[in-house]
């Protein structure tokens, strides 16, 4: 299977789990399951692409990356946020679970994402929004490591660029009925606010009142003459695997779109609220100073007259 660029960024977040989950200490999130599905040949290439400055033509198989070359630039410039957001989003989705007994985790862009196979509560129907060839390698890799697929678990292929989202959850089995819980993790860096607001609306579209999304977003600081090293650094990693970010929205954008589609904002991390939630008195990592997180919920039919 060709290698797709889009799918290296995600790799590094799953590497940063997994490296979080083996060496870490003091643990924001333990994956401990990110390592086992990597394999060991992805980990070993991902942390040379860390260890080479992110030059794909570096890599080497006769040699192996060392951990203490790629730990300083690993956790100031990739781990904080996947491992506070998956952290965030996975507390949210537990206190939904149990307040609603039987329902559905949405997980839009699922990747290698291991939750399905983490989670011990049968009432949480999940199902893993992927690309097709993504899918395809994840089924391979779960094959090759001889885990029991989930009863609960339904793979849902689809390419968000030509799929209906909502034809192909039906068709998989969602029921829309069910109070169900989205999650939109690590996308909307790349999408311009029109773009993800119809993401939202086709969500609105398929979830009943009670159901919640969960996101993380860059804000309006992004790229902006005053933002840190740190952000125009991350900006230009990703680029040069072939992701370019875009200029973040406002949380008034924000705010205006989940509105517009039904859904209140409950709770709004900032990113000084994610350092004191996450990263209080660590002096290893620190929180983004452009990331947000939003739990919002469905309250209402758009138009519908209260």
């Amino acid at each position: 299977m060709v290698e797709t660029r889009e799918s290296v960024t995600a790799k590094l977040c799953s590497f940063a789990r997994a490296f979080h989950s083996n060496i870490g200490k003091n643990k924001i999130f333990d994956d401990y399951l990110a390592y086992d599905l990597m394999g060991r040949d992805e980990y070993e290439e991902i942390g040379q692409l860390i260890q080479n400055d992110f030059d794909e033509e570096k890599s080497d198989k006769n040699f192996a990356f060392a951990s203490d070359k790629i730990t300083k630039c690993l956790n100031r410039y990739i781990t904080p946020i996947p491992l506070s957001r998956i952290a965030f989003a996975e507390s949210e989705l537990n206190a939904f679970a149990r307040r609603h007994g039987k329902c559905q985790y949405v997980i839009c862009g699922a990747g290698m994402d291991t939750f399905a196979f983490r989670n011990d509560n049968p009432k949480i129907k999940v199902f893993e929004l992927d690309h097709p060839d993504t899918g395809r390698y994840k089924r391979r890799r779960i094959k090759e490591l001889e885990w029991n697929i989930p009863d609960n678990l339904t793979f849902v292929p689809i390419d968000f660029s030509k799929d209906d989202m909502s034809e192909r959850l039906l068709a998989s089995g969602y029921a829309p009925e069910l109070p169900t819980f989205f999650a939109i993790l690590g996308v909307s860096y790349y999408l311009t606010l029109s773009v993800f607001e119809e993401t939202i609306r086709k969500i609105s579209s398929l979830c009943s009142a009670e159901s919640k999304v969960v996101f993380d977003y860059p804000d309006e600081t992004t790229l902006h003459g005053k933002s840190t090293e740190r952000v125009h650094t991350l900006a230009h990693i990703t680029e040069k695997l072939g992701e370019k970010m875009l200029h973040g929205y406002s949380y008034k954008e924000v705010f205006t779109v989940l509105e517009r589609h039904g859904f209140e904002i409950e709770e709004h991390e900032t990113p000084q609220m994610i350092q004191l939630r996450y990263f209080k008195n660590r002096s290893d990592m620190e929180a983004f100073e452009n990331i947000n997180f939003i739990l919002a919920c469905k309250e209402k039919i758009p138009g519908e007259v209260a």
